[in-house]
């Protein structure tokens, strides 16, 4: 499944291994967005708790079934 995860605050770009690998892009407007392929669920939790334990506030999820949709 194909993720893009748009976060409040920016993380360093170092980080991206602790995110499932997910590509790190900084935005403009002090947002991140976190995007990619994460193999499954369980996956997805593991990077939404990273978010919760760095303080890091979740602005919005969308998932899609074809890659870079």
């Amino acid at each position: 499944m194909y993720y893009r995860i748009r976060i409040q605050g920016h993380l360093d770009l170092s980080w991206q291994d602790r995110f499932g690998g997910l590509h790190i892009e900084q935005q403009e407007t002090s947002t991140t967005l976190l995007s990619g392929v994460l193999p499954d669920q369980s996956a997805l939790y593991g990077v939404l708790l990273q978010l919760i334990r760095l303080g890091l506030v979740l602005l919005s999820l969308e998932t899609s079934q074809a890659e870079g949709a």
